[in-house]
């Protein structure tokens, strides 16, 4: 057993694990969502926030979970995450009304989302050769399990309904915990908190003013598509500002505002890691919509082309993850931008002049340059990251990426309205060319920030 302890392969295979839960999870639910509707005798509206809720939890509790790693331990909060998970594996099947649903939902999207920030940080603790390739085994993980869950959610259904979905999580998490509690080294002695101290230390009034400013913001964001809600506007305005003015004024911060200015690598990350997964999610999304409205294919055949395209992320992986530990990440960050703008010009100047599968190979270019990131990024944000907030810096990574995929599916609606034509794909193919420019512009800044010690400057151009 102590062999197993110092086992590199198993450490991973433990954070890979349960940090595949979340996009596992995030996908196999489309699926399932008129079956429920029909089980509950529920509007489509009404059963779409087992989506919406999922990914305004996890925006919002993923920097909380992380600053809570931080301070108790991240394999505490590894394990912990776990349980919440299993919890909703087996109350979600049970649920005999759908408020607990939902609520088995948001324990879902709250554990698994505690697992990643405390997987990297743990990953960043513990791995110091090669940490570039064990990243990119994560980031593998997490791609394959994007890719597939729509896949395996159709399969689950067919066999077991959609109580199916939730329970397939328990052999995992059986499997993740076994291995976790092995392997996964025991967090560092520290002088244990009082609860005083750890709610002084938490900053509940930030996480407070955060939490109602993310739910605000992201609920008028996605109210764009229809009636907007502009009360929901203004209070995540006046609430964010709110944390903003408590952030600067307080001791101890839950999350430091001005490290965002000082530390200008990290604010890169963020802002490149937001137009990246805006990017990736409206190809994600779009690109069927195109296939079975404007090409009139079926859902099988739409279904296996996405594959190709989402299946260049299984294939990059690893070997960007390695390409990294030789040569650093502004290189690889700077590649990946520009095969998103190279995809998207090869796009807009064929898009209706060839076959489909050589639109596909094309779209494949957009979707390796977003996969490129993935990996990248992620090294780029812990290297950028100060150690005592490695956990805070990874859970605003992971909202970054909620951010991304909500701004995604507004542009959608705005683009393709309530109906589809083949138009409209052009139009998202602009789309993806300028906010290709600016994630290669944002590239180009990041690659040109130098650190000195815990500041980073901006090089003069004289």
């Amino acid at each position: 057993m102590e062999n197993w302890s110092k086992s590199r392969g198993l450490f991973l295979s433990s954070v890979a694990t349960g940090a595949m839960l979340n996009p596992l999870n995030s996908s196999m639910i489309a699926l399932a969502i008129p079956n429920i509707q029909k089980d509950f005798d529920l509007s489509f509206l009404t059963v779409s926030w087992l989506i919406t809720s999922f990914y305004l939890a996890g925006a919002v509790t993923q920097p909380i979970a992380g600053k809570l790693g931080d301070l108790i331990g991240r394999r505490k909060l590894f394990l912990g995450g776990l349980i919440l998970v299993a919890i909703s594996a087996m109350g979600a099947p049970l649920a005999p009304v759908f408020a607990l649903l939902i609520m088995m939902r948001l324990f879902q999207a709250v554990g698994s989302g505690a697992i990643y920030p405390a997987g990297i940080g743990m990953v960043r603790d513990h791995i110091h050769e090669r940490q570039g390739a064990a990243l990119g085994f994560i980031a593998l993980s997490m791609s394959s399990m994007a890719a597939l869950g729509p896949t395996i959610g159709g399969f689950l259904i067919a066999w077991g309904d959609w109580p199916a979905i939730f329970l397939v999580n328990i052999p995992v998490l059986l499997l993740c915990f076994i291995l976790g509690w092995i392997v996964l080294p025991k967090d560092e002695a520290k002088k244990k908190l009082t609860r005083q101290e750890l709610i002084q230390k938490m900053d509940l009034l930030g996480i407070l003013f955060f939490s109602v400013g993310m739910i605000g913001l992201l609920l008028f964001l996605l109210s764009l598509k229809a009636t907007v809600n502009y009360v929901a506007g203004i209070i995540g305005v006046i609430s964010i500002s709110l944390f903003v003015w408590h952030e600067l004024k307080t001791k101890i911060p839950f999350i430091d505002i001005r490290l965002f200015h000082s530390n200008r690598k990290l604010s890169l990350v963020f802002l490149q890691y937001i137009v990246l997964n805006f990017i990736y999610y409206s190809l994600f999304f779009g690109l069927p919509a195109y296939f079975q409205d404007g090409l009139h294919l079926n859902v099988a055949h739409s279904g296996l082309l996405m594959l190709l395209v989402t299946g260049t992320g299984i294939i990059t992986a690893p070997l960007i993850g390695r390409w990294v530990d030789r040569s650093g990440v502004n290189l690889p960050i700077l590649t990946g931008n520009l095969l998103i703008v190279i995809g998207s010009l090869l796009l807009w100047i064929f898009f209706s002049h060839v076959p489909v599968i050589v639109t596909v190979l094309m779209a494949s270019l957009i979707a390796a340059g977003c996969n490129f990131g993935n990996v990248t990024l992620q090294v780029a944000m812990l290297e950028a990251s100060p150690a005592d907030m490695v956990g805070v810096s990874t859970g605003l990574y992971q909202t970054s990426r909620h951010f991304g995929s909500i701004l995604s599916a507004v542009s959608l609606g705005l683009i393709f309205g309530a109906k589809f034509n083949p138009e409209h794909f052009t139009t998202l193919i602009i789309v993806f060319i300028v906010a290709g420019i600016t994630v290669v512009l944002l590239g180009v800044k990041y690659s040109r920030t130098r650190d000195i010690g815990d500041r980073y400057l901006v090089p003069s151009d004289k």
